[in-house]
């Protein structure tokens, strides 16, 4: 099972090749789902894919924003230019940017991102049949559908292991829309959902009722860790596992690229080691994070 580990700087990026990922993953400077990241310019862009190609290190280029019309040429030209650089896949988003690149550029790999929020074998197989060549599944799949999916289609299946999660579907998001005028779909999430609420409920009479008075991260959720999962994850037929956090620092990066690299190794090497050593695991990626964790 790959890991696949994200970088939003340098600094990041040669932490995740160093700490033992099989893959990256970042952006250019646009058309990123993370405009708020360092990204890379295309001349640094095409000296790390050398850099990670020498080590055996694929690179995915996100291009998983939604695209307006006006932008459809220039986001076009990028693809190009990034595939002519050696990138190894584009993760896209855009139905209709996917569409004309299958028609210009078919020499493209294309992965389905997160983000077109494919959650069934029907919406699997037709992304397989569209000619992508991996599917990224929405984070709220279970195991036991990624299973029945992977049953139903050949198309490689990567999921989201570790990380943040959205209180919402993934790719369905409109919070940061409606409250900050910051699309999530255009790369430039808000994080609404972390702010702090207070939980109102209204009586017969359409009135505040202040006697529930919860206040909090009522809408953050906790954050994903799948270091107890990688038995399951292997036998439902997931090849990538991807760590979130294009945001995060290179230590971040280095620490659970780290962590999930000795775990599956030692799972590969014996099944008893892997479950003898999860407290240190667990103990190594909880000091990452200021969130307690979910499965």
């Amino acid at each position: 099972m790959e890991i696949l580990a994200p970088a939003g700087s340098r600094e990041a990026f040669l932490a995740a090749v160093n700490s033992g990922a099989d893959a990256v993953y970042l952006a250019a400077k646009s058309f990123g789902a993370r405009a708020f990241a360092d990204n890379f310019g295309l001349e640094e862009l095409a000296g790390l894919l050398r850099w990670a190609h020498l080590r055996g290190v694929a690179v995915y280029l996100t291009m998983n924003t939604l695209i307006r019309d006006d932008e459809m040429a220039d986001a076009l030209e990028l693809a190009q230019q990034l595939h002519n650089m050696g990138a190894d896949a584009l993760i896209v988003q855009d139905w209709g940017f996917a569409d004309l690149l299958r028609r210009h550029y078919p020499e493209i790999t294309l992965n389905a991102s997160t983000q077109m929020t494919l959650h069934n074998s029907a919406a699997v197989s037709w992304a397989e049949q569209t000619g992508f060549a991996r599917v990224i599944l929405a984070r709220e799949v279970s195991l036991a559908d990624i299973t029945a999916i992977k049953a139903e289609t050949d198309v490689e299946l990567e999921v989201f292991g570790h990380g943040a999660l959205c209180i919402c579907f993934s790719g369905q998001c409109l919070f940061s829309s409606l409250v900050g005028g910051r699309s999530g779909n255009r790369g430039r999430c808000a994080q609404p959902c972390r702010l702090k609420y207070q939980l109102w409920r209204y009586n017969e009479g359409q009135k505040p009722d202040e006697s529930i008075g919860a206040v909090g991260h009522l809408l953050s959720p906790r954050d994903l860790n799948a270091i107890e999962l990688l038995p399951e994850l292997a036998a439902a037929g997931v090849c990538s596992l991807k760590i979130e956090g294009r945001m995060k620092t290179a230590l971040y990066v280095a620490t659970v690229a780290r962590t999930y690299r000795k775990a599956i190794d030692d799972y590969q090497k014996d099944p008893e080691l892997y479950r003898k050593n999860m407290p240190w695991y667990l103990e190594q990626i909880a000091s990452g994070t200021f969130r307690q964790f979910t499965t």
